[in-house]
């Protein structure tokens, strides 16, 4: 190879570019030409700005710029409150607005407190399935790649905020978008903090799709679904999943004599047992270990007697022979190290796998119990959810709409037993994921919140996400609340009317942030010395609770002291939810 051989060429390329602009900045310097110079730091900047990674050219949205001279506010929409559980406090949140404006607020509530954000975000095939600043964005727009990425680099870079140290994100995605997506998340969240790429069967090769296939097509039968910590944890499954295996795995082909405390060849066992042997009679087969794969499929009576624990927790799988002759072994099943070791035909110990620990519960569209294999990242099966779909929910929607099984799953495999978590949504379409937390909520009896966002277009909120919170109601009780988003126009509020103003909106706030009501009494807005006098007099103010105080309200000497006996945590309003906005207006 030749000595002048350079491995990065490109680099010295750069180098020379970013030398002579150099020099031009500095005779700009010194002739004092002040706009060149600008013009040739911004060259510099953008020269040095960018190493590795995804490139493109980042838009602005009319909807980014908004908050520039709007404050955005919610507003509860008290004919849409539902009270399914009237018993207790606990609410979810439906967020009705652009997901930008909702995470904004969220910002203020739930910074380092969400534990899975879960996002369904339009995959911008070009079929009208994603708008920017109001128009649909059609693959003839040349830049149709960079305004998608631009709309959600601001999303979740918000989104990230929100997450609590061990917090998850999961996407799901499909190849228009996925591959820049990863660069993107990335780049956010830190390449070390990817956890996982499901592949998710969402779809079968049936009907025209199978023509397409026989002619020649790779024809699209998955989607993806990426995942990332926020704290480089690649441990993100707490609760694993399991996918069926057919038939019977005939390594596990001995089976240990209660009498001799000898393994025997697990054929003997079957000839022994007559109701088993009959049946193997009956289909006309032999008696061996391939046939009993079979039957296990076709006779119920088969599976039920192979699973029941006397039969397979007897049976196992034989692996390397024990050498350690230190220690003394009986006839029987032994444990050394938390691994089995059990005498072979022949007499000699080894060490073994047992067959009750390869059967179990799986997670299939038709769950069942028998043999199982741990999911990886292959998440097959869910083509069969999708005649399903509409059903679910009561709810039609016709592009994107995720199966229940799938989101509960998710739910369930990267938040495990943890059951008082707070799960959001902030591309809700049809309300999947709301319905998939109440129904494990219902299933296990676990405490976890949703907070959902969409905007309203073509009444979707209204129609599809909210309608399906109510049609779950009867078998799936549970409380939501439902907020809009407006907006303070900064100018219209000069100084302290600007305070005036945001004290009107505190109290979605506090709801939001405690995932309550207001009429909690661990929760409560004081804003004149009255009202507070008017609850210590009347033992209204809770031990351990939180008062949101206007700075007006003044305490006095007793006052303090009562306090302080109750353990209160007191907040100042509206600095605690908008002091950047009041500190940026002064």
């Amino acid at each position: 190879m030749s000595s002048e051989f350079i491995e990065r060429p490109f680099k010295n390329e750069k180098d020379e570019a970013i030398k002579y602009i150099s020099n031009l900045l500095n005779k700009a310097k010194n002739k004092n030409e002040l706009y060149d110079a600008q013009n040739l730091e911004e060259v510099l900047r953008l020269l040095n700005s960018k190493k590795y990674g995804l490139v493109w050219e980042e838009h602005k949205e009319k909807v980014e710029e908004k908050l520039k001279t709007h404050i955005p506010v919610f507003k509860e929409d008290k004919e849409r409150k539902i009270n399914g559980m009237k018993n207790i406090n606990d609410f979810n949140f439906l967020l009705e607005g652009d997901n930008l404006h909702s995470l904004y607020l969220l910002e203020k509530t739930h910074t380092n407190k969400i534990d899975l954000i879960y996002i369904d975000p339009p995959y911008n095939m070009g079929q009208k399935d994603f708008k920017y600043n109001d128009d649909y964005v059609d693959k003839d727009d040349n830049y149709y790649h960079s305004k998608w990425l631009s709309f959600m680099k601001s999303r979740l870079l918000m989104a990230k905020k929100l997450l609590t140290e061990d917090g998850i994100l999961a996407v799901s995605i499909d190849y228009h978008e996925g591959f820049q997506l990863k660069l993107l998340l990335d780049e956010i969240f830190g390449e070390n903090n990817f956890a996982s790429d499901l592949h998710v069967e969402t779809s079968a090769i049936a009907g025209p799709r199978r023509i397409a296939a026989m002619k020649g097509s790779i024809v699209k039968t998955t989607e993806y679904v990426l995942i990332y910590t926020k704290n480089s944890s690649k441990k993100v499954i707490k609760k694993p999943m399991y996918d069926k295996i057919e038939g019977f795995d005939s390594h596990y082909s001995k089976f240990l004599n209660s009498e001799s405390g000898i393994l025997e060849n697990f054929t003997e066992t079957l000839r022994r047992t007559k109701n088993i042997s009959d049946i193997f009679e009956k289909y006309n087969m032999k008696i061996n270990l391939e046939n009993l794969g079979k039957l296990v499929y076709l006779e119920k009576e088969v599976s039920d007697w192979l699973y029941d624990k006397s039969i397979s927790a007897n049976l196992f799988r034989i692996d390397k022979i024990f050498k350690d002759k230190s220690i003394n072994l009986e006839k029987g099943l032994n444990i050394v190290n938390g691994k089995y070791v059990v005498f072979n035909t022949n007499g000699n110990p080894y060490y073994a796998f047992r067959y009750s620990e390869r059967i179990g519960d799986t997670s299939g569209f038709i769950e069942s119990f028998g043999e199982r294999a741990v999911r990886g990242n292959l998440w097959k099966g869910f083509s069969s959810d999708g005649g399903n779909l509409k059903k679910e929910g009561s709810v039609d929607f016709k592009k994107g709409k995720k199966p229940l099984r799938l989101i509960k799953q998710l739910v369930m495999t990267l938040l495990g037993d943890k059951q008082d978590t707070i799960i959001l949504d902030f591309f809700a379409g049809s309300g999947t994921t709301a319905h998939a937390v109440a129904a494990l909520n219902k299933e296990d009896g676990g405490n976890r919140k949703y907070i959902i966002c969409t905007n309203n277009e073509n009444n979707i909120c209204e129609e599809v996400t909210y309608k399906r919170l109510e049609n779950i109601q009867s078998d799936l009780p549970h409380n939501v609340k439902y907020f809009k988003t407006c907006f303070i126009e900064k100018e219209l509020f000069p100084d302290i009317e600007l305070e005036s103003e945001l004290l009107k909106y505190i109290t979605p706030l506090v709801e939001l942030e405690f995932t309550t009501d207001i009429k909690n009494p661990l929760y409560q807005i004081i804003l004149s010395n009255e009202q507070l006098e008017s609850l210590l007099e009347s033992n209204n103010i809770k031990s351990n609770s939180v008062l949101f105080m206007h700075p007006e309200v003044l305490l006095g000497r007793e006052e303090k002291k009562m306090i302080k006996s109750l353990d209160v945590r007191i907040e100042e309003i509206p600095d605690y939810f908008f002091g950047k906005e009041l500190w940026a207006n002064d």
